[in-house]
């Protein structure tokens, strides 16, 4: 249990009163340093979770949950719908530029405020009661959450559907006669999502090392599939930068910004590392310094690797991306080496690195819920909110017959009740599925949103900011600027279709999902959560 260093030091943990724990290495390595339990003491929460990350461990776990290159490659050739490949290139490079500064605004977010110089797992929603005025705290935080929530949960099933389809290919790869469906998409998903919460619970501990050895996996795949399409591959001239589509909108920037949502998947997730903080090592100096070395290292390969894409699709664009395998990417690398062996490689390598982001997915979803669900933001929050004594995670997924074991089903899951749910839409409607799967874009945008908006506001009335281990100073206010206005553009742009004049097949019903599920948690907010809800700065010390 986290907690039994503490009491054998003669603590009174029940009551929060760490600061003043005996130092050691098994206290340190449950409890964090001095610091991160005086902080988690001045937030008045009980340190729950295993300090298992260190910044090394925190840098892969981050970098593999953004898989910007592997992403880049199975949806960057989706941007040749709207924007062509110059399109996909300039759009790619524009949307880095609006990341780094959504992502400079989150770090300085997550290190600066007053509650404590370290975040906990819900850290957005802290940000957000943190730095709104104090008369709408309550209400800003609590959409926050829901937003972060949804976005996160919905990433999640997107993830393991994406995973799959991996696996999928090398299927279609091994067998000439082999149909993607539906059904296999679905039990894929399902399957994915339970492996990745095993590594989140029966495996929890082995997870920091994990990290560290997938990080070599994907430097060294990112370099092979590189060199051999650049070495192998067709190669495209100068108007491979220069060449746009329109897609029939009236300009081809109109139709560059309709197609930001490829870049979008690729780069999205600037609070990830944020999540972990409470099983982290030092984290107020090692946190905001993690996200900035994850982003540089994620954009650089992202854009690499889509350029290299850009590069190397040939001349029949159209039959790339009606390929049988199901991922244009693999038709493209098939292309270039004429070899199912290697295809069928990089497929399985591109796949387990996927199932990797999954694991790493799972991992932020469910802390999210659970943080959120501890501040009394969601339904059954006490349900939620359980962490097992001795198992340190913030949930306890387990399918065993055996009887020594009882079954506790909260957080994970939820996670995987949730991700058997959506992916049933796989079978019956695959538009269906893309919708609500959109919500983890539309969602994660909103609570980047509302988080740096309240930011900018309370820099705009020139009120002062606590002092931190990682600020922007004056800088700050041009940060947040940029970080505010670019996500205005995309939050609305995600809402467009993908073509103009469209009819009710072609239509974006995206903003309907996401209607609905604003108006329901609005609804529970006044049937029961403002009865539970205060807002995580309720909470805080003020004698400390």
């Amino acid at each position: 249990m986290v907690l039994d260093d503490a009491k054998e030091a003669g603590v009174d943990v029940d009551g929060v009163e760490l600061a003043d724990v005996t130092e050691g290495p098994a206290v340190e390595q449950r409890l964090g340093t001095k610091a991160d339990r005086r902080d988690m003491e001045r937030m008045g929460k009980k340190p729950e979770l295993r300090r298992n990350f260190q910044a090394f461990s925190l840098f892969g776990y981050a970098v593999i949950l953004g898989c910007t290159w592997e992403w880049g490659l199975a949806s960057g050739v989706f941007s040749l719908t709207n924007g062509g490949t110059a399109g996909a290139i300039w759009t790619f490079l524009a949307v880095c530029f609006g990341m780094f500064f959504v992502m400079l605004s989150m770090a300085e977010m997550a290190v600066g405020n007053s509650r404590a110089e370290q975040m906990e797992s819900s850290d957005i929603v802290i940000q957000v009661s943190e730095f709104s005025p104090a008369r709408y705290q309550k209400g800003l935080s609590y959409v926050t959450g829901w937003f972060a929530l949804l976005g996160w949960q919905t990433s999640l099933v997107g993830t393991a559907y994406a995973a799959g389809q991996q696996f999928e290919a090398m299927a279609a790869l091994s067998n000439p006669d082999y149909t993607v469906k539906g059904w296999q998409g679905c039990l894929f998903t399902i399957a994915l999502t339970a492996v990745s919460i095993s590594f989140n619970t029966v495996l929890y501990k082995k997870l920091p090392l994990l990290e560290g050895i997938i990080i070599v996996f994907h430097t060294f795949g990112f370099l092979a599939i590189v060199v051999t399409l650049w070495v192998m591959g067709p190669r495209g001239g100068s108007e491979t930068v220069t060449t746009f589509s329109s897609n029939g909108w009236s300009s081809n920037g109109l139709s560059c910004l309709v197609g930001i949502l490829s870049p979008i998947i690729t780069l999205i997730g600037a609070d990830s590392q944020c999540h972990l903080s409470e099983e982290l090592h030092n984290a107020a100096w090692v946190l905001p310094r993690a996200m900035v070395a994850t982003a540089t290292a994620n954009y650089i390969m992202g854009f690499v690797m889509v350029l290299t894409i850009m590069f190397t699709i040939g001349p029949d664009t159209e039959a790339v991306l009606a390929t049988r395998f199901g991922a244009p990417w693999v038709q493209i690398v098939y292309n270039a080496t004429n070899s199912y062996a290697a295809s069928m490689t990089f497929a399985l390598l591109v796949g387990l690195l996927l199932t990797c982001c999954l694991i790493n997915n799972v991992t932020t979803a469910s802390r999210q819920l659970w943080s959120f669900a501890r501040d009394g933001g969601t339904p059954y929050a006490s349900f939620f909110a359980r962490v097992r004594p001795g198992w340190d995670v913030p949930a306890r997924f387990l399918l065993t017959l055996s009887a020594r074991l009882p079954l506790q089903v909260n957080a994970m899951a939820f996670t995987l009740a949730i991700t058997v749910v959506l992916s049933l839409f796989i079978i019956g409607s695959p538009v269906a599925f893309s919708i609500l799967t959109s919500l983890s874009l539309t969602g994660l945008v909103s609570s980047y949103l509302l988080a740096i908006g309240c930011v900018l506001a309370k820099r705009i009335r020139g009120e002062r900011f606590p002092p931190g281990r990682f600020g922007l100073g004056t800088f700050g206010f041009v940060c947040n600027g940029i970080a505010v206005g670019f996500l205005l553009l995309v939050w609305v742009f995600m809402f467009f279709p993908t073509a103009p004049n469209p009819g009710a097949a072609g239509m974006n019903w995206s903003v309907v999902i996401y209607g609905a599920v604003v108006m329901l948690f609005t609804a529970y907010f006044f049937l029961g959560a403002r009865h539970q809800y205060a807002g995580p700065v309720a909470y805080v010390r003020k004698d400390m």
